[in-house]
Parts: C-alpha cells; sequence; structure tokens
C-alpha cells in the first residue's frame, strides 16, 4: 500500500485503526475453512457510517479491492481476499444500538453490533426481532447474518434473518450512501420494508458483493413469555425427518435442530452438562419461580449426560407462546407428533441450557481433542429431505477409504426453517494442524486435552475434496444455501436469465467489481 493511501486511511480512522503488522494481515486472511491463497495489504477498522463511507471511497480509487468481515466465523471463504489489491474491512468497532422503537416497532444497530449486544440492550423491554441470533455463539454480529442469511434462534416460526429486515443503509463502492425500506423515503422513518421494489432483498445474503451494510433495521416483535422443551430419540433419520417436518409445516416449534450419533457424541464428550455452574444457573434463572428453578436445575443436573448414551438421532425442540396455556399445547402437539413417528422422549436439557444460554464461546468449533472441524450444508423442502440425507450418505461411503486413511470423521446437525425447509449440515471433524483462528476464539479452559496433530495437508486436501462433491450433489438436488460467500456453485445453479439480473445489479452497483470479488461468483 502506498503511502499516500496509508495517510488518508490514517486521517480518516486514526492510526489505530489501520492494521499493517504482518501478523494481523495473516490474521484476517483466514476463516474456519482454510488460509486464504491470497494476504491482505490491510485492515481498517471504521467507527461510523461516516468513516466506513469516506475509507471505502479513497480505498477503492487507489486501486484495492474491499473484503468486509463481520464476526469473522465463516466457513464459505465470505470475506477471504481474493487477489493480492486487498483491504480488509473488520466492522466490530461500528457495535452501536442506535434506536429501539417500541411504538412502532423497530430497532435499527450498526451492522458490528452483535446479536448479543442487542439481546442485552432489549432485556426488560418486552420485544425482540423475530429472528433475533445464531448458532454460532457470541462473536456473530447482524451485518454479518443479513449477508450470510443465518438462521437459528427463531427460525422455527420466523425464518431466516433476512426475513427479519425491514431496511439498510448501504455504502456503495463510489462511497454513497443508499437506503432501502421506507427509510428511503426522504420524510419516513424505517418502519416496514416494501415501498415499490425491495430493495432491501438485493443487498441481503449478498456477502457484500453488492455493498456493505453500516446500519440495519429490523422488526420488533412481543416477546413471548412462556417457554416450552422436549427432546426426542428416533431410530433412524427417516422417522426423525417424519416427526421434524410435520412440527415445522404445524409451526409449533420456534427452533428446532437435531444431530446424528456421531456429532452428539462430539458434543457430549466435552464437560458435562451439569458441570457447567454458568449454564445451570441460567437455566434456573430463567425457569420462573425459585421451585420450579430448583426443580429444572435438579433435573439437569441428575442426568448429566447419561441420558443421551444410547441415543441414535436425537430430535430437540423449543416453543414459546404468549401465554402459558399456549405453549403447553403447542408442547403437547410437538409430542403427539413424535411419538405417532416412533420417537422416544429424553430428558429436555440440550434445547432449555441452549435457550437459557443463547450466546456461548465457540468451543464447538473443533472437535474435543483440537481436531479441525468444517461443516456445509444445503437446504431443501421437506419432500427431499429424506432421499437427500441418503444420497450425502452414498457420498461419504463412495469415498470411506480416502476419509478412514485420514481419521475423518463425519456426521450431522439437522435443522427446519419456517413451515417448508429442512437444513441438512454434513460436518468433518479430522486430525490437522489448527490456525490461528481456532486458537484465538476457543477458550483456554476448552484446550486442556487438546493433542498437536501437526500439518496434515492430505486429510485437509481429501476434506476439501468430499466438501466439492457434495456441493456438486447439492446442486444436482436443488437444493439452495446460506452464507453462499466463494465456496457454493451460486452462479451454476441459477437459470441463466436469474443470474444475468445478479451481474447486472453488480455492474451498476460495483462498476469496476472492487467489492468483494469472487463472492456469488461475481467478478
Amino acid at each position: 500500500m502506498d503511502a499516500s493511501l496509508k495517510d488518508r486511511l490514517i486521517q480518516i480512522l486514526g492510526a489505530d485503526n489501520l492494521l499493517m503488522s504482518s501478523a494481523d494481515r495473516a490474521f484476517y486472511s483466514q476463516d474456519v475453512s482454510k488460509r486464504a491463497e491470497f494476504v491482505t495489504n490491510a485492515v481498517i477498522r471504521p467507527g461510523n457510517t461516516e468513516e466506513l463511507a469516506a475509507a471505502i471511497k479513497v480505498v477503492v480509487e487507489g486501486g484495492y479491492c474491499v473484503f468486509p468481515r463481520g464476526g469473522g466465523m465463516s466457513y464459505t471463504s465470505g470475506y477471504l481476499p481474493s487477489n493480492n489489491k486487498a483491504v480488509t474491512i473488520d466492522m466490530a468497532r461500528m457495535n452501536r444500538v442506535l434506536e429501539i422503537n417500541t411504538t412502532d416497532m423497530y430497532v435499527t444497530v450498526e451492522s458490528g453490533c452483535r446479536w448479543v449486544d442487542l439481546h442485552e440492550a432489549l432485556k426488560g423491554k418486552g420485544v425482540r426481532p423475530p429472528f433475533w441470533g445464531t448458532l454460532s455463539g457470541i462473536r456473530a454480529t447482524v451485518g454479518g447474518s443479513m449477508s450470510q442469511n443465518s438462521i437459528f434462534f427463531g427460525s422455527g416460526v420466523h425464518g431466516t434473518a433476512a426475513d427479519s429486515a425491514t431496511g439498510f443503509e448501504i455504502v456503495l463502492a463510489d462511497g454513497s450512501i443508499l437506503k432501502t425500506g421506507a427509510g428511503a423515503q426522504v420524510n419516513a422513518s424505517p418502519f416496514q420494508r416494501h415501498y415499490g421494489p425491495d430493495l432491501t432483498g438485493i443487498f441481503t445474503a449478498d456477502a457484500g458483493a453488492l455493498g456493505l451494510k453500516a446500519t440495519v433495521t429490523m422488526k420488533l416483535i412481543r416477546d413471548p413469555a412462556h417457554k416450552r422443551f422436549a427432546s426426542f430419540d428416533f431410530a433412524d433419520y427417516r422417522s426423525l425427518f417424519a416427526a421434524a417436518s410435520e412440527v415445522s409445516r404445524q409451526g409449533l416449534a420456534t427452533e428446532s435442530f437435531g444431530f446424528d450419533p456421531y456429532l452428539q457424541s462430539q458434543r457430549m464428550k466435552r464437560q458435562s452438562l451439569a458441570s457447567d455452574v454458568k449454564s445451570l444457573t441460567n437455566v434456573m434463572k430463567s425457569s420462573g419461580g425459585a421451585l420450579k428453578a430448583l426443580k429444572d436445575g435438579a433435573k439437569i443436573a441428575l442426568a448429566g449426560r447419561s441420558f443421551m448414551d444410547d441415543a441414535q438421532y436425537s430430535y430437540h425442540f423449543m416453543t414459546e407462546a404468549h401465554s402459558a396455556a399456549g405453549a403447553d399445547e403447542a408442547l403437547k402437539g410437538i409430542e403427539k407428533i413424535c411419538l405417532e413417528a416412533g420417537g422416544k422422549q429424553l430428558e429436555n436439557s440440550i434445547p432449555k441450557i441452549i435457550s437459557a444460554n443463547p450466546f456461548t464461546p465457540l468451543n464447538n468449533m473443533v472437535g474435543p481433542e483440537g481436531e479441525r472441524w468444517l461443516p456445509v450444508h444445503g437446504l431443501v423442502p421437506h419432500s427431499k429431505a429424506p432421499d437427500m440425507m441418503a444420497a450425502i450418505e452414498q457420498c461419504f461411503a463412495d469415498h470411506g477409504d480416502a476419509l478412514a486413511e485420514h481419521g475423518i470423521n463425519t456426521g450431522y446437525l439437522i435443522a427446519t426453517v419456517g413451515a417448508s425447509t429442512c437444513v441438512l449440515e454434513p460436518v468433518f471433524f479430522w486430525p490437522d494442524e489448527r490456525m490461528e483462528i481456532q486458537d484465538e476464539v476457543v477458550e483456554d479452559s476448552a484446550k486442556k486435552n487438546f493433542k498437536d496433530f501437526g500439518a496434515r495437508p492430505e486429510g485437509f486436501a481429501t476434506v476439501m475434496k468430499v466438501r466439492a462433491a457434495l456441493n456438486e450433489l447439492f446442486l444436482a438436488h436443488g437444493a439452495v444455501h446460506m452464507q453462499i460467500g466463494k465456496a457454493y456453485p451460486y452462479r451454476d445453479g441459477l437459470e441463466p436469465a436469474t443470474y444475468a439480473v445478479v451481474e447486472g445489479l453488480k455492474k451498476q452497483l460495483d462498476p469496476t467489481g472492487q467489492m468483494n470479488p469472487g463472492a456469488l461468483g461475481l467478478v
């Protein structure tokens, strides 16, 4: 980076917010999946929309490309540099909650605001966004979720992160600021999403390829006061899908997720559920009433991990309502569906603890002995989920010798979104050298059993080869994806006329192709 551009960025941001050390540049050039082929030239940390706009303008005019980074937990190369003229934008300083409007029921935040920060800001106000956070822990940001279209808390009924958005402030490649939704009307507030064509939707799930989200506005809903939990064991994945899909169609669960035998065994190898004092304390605090809190705490402590010893495909539900009767009715509906599908009821410790501790450190991003972890996923309609699962199983079997040779194990996370969608997320665990990002994110207390595996490039290459085969499989079966980044064949899977529109938007909004080139297959 030439001295004049460096000086201009320091004038805009301050010297402390321009990072150029080799260690910083290397760290910001890796995500959960890999180290990038290219190393970013600098990392900039804007503190507000004006600084962001001014910085993007001078970076682009200086001939560099912009790669935006939220919480940094991408596993699809979403923010990784794709050339040697890269500047990474770390959005962490843009973390303020700007407006909580409980009269018109919306909230506006800077895009670097973490979900946990928003959660804390809304405590006691009786409201929340319909989608209110990811399972990717305490680092996940609102802007990152909008760019990647995240799921989890609230997704069973309310859909993805993008479904809760009403408007953005977008910084374009030339440094101009574009507003979307009702907030783009010169005399209006951002109280609803639609006013003419849905410009908000254009910038969701784009990985920052069309523009950078400076602020995000989301609708608010009343926060249901009554929650219920249920867990079941299914003998096979087809009976699991039969139950989970019917619960999804009936809209009975706000969160719905499960594990195959291998993935749940990996999770249960970790510290005992009962020994996590903070988790147990939060369960008791959220239970309501001293006697109920003591009973819930005692049940979880007594269950420990043993209730999962013989479980096969475990599946877990969280449901909520504004009345106790409504929550009880939803729970009864879930239980009826699962029992009729052949499920066996389990102690509900897992969903209860997750609900009481929604934003946690990312210790699960490695195996219990420090193994590398990498997921891949596809979203399919309920009707296709069992056959998609069978095809994935066959893919793993076809590569079985290579996986076994390198000690690569596989498992599944399964979830539902809204009334129509199943998420299948195969995951890989394998012995390999950990990158800086894993050591940075995982807590020291979780590292006590870690092994030093050393670099295993052949094992990594095998994982990437099988992941590519799964991507081809997803494409052939009509699956779609969240956090597309640079890892999924987005261009290959779209009708030509549809992709031509995406390319046209890119040329209009980023004519020189300097906003996260490579994302969505765009250059």
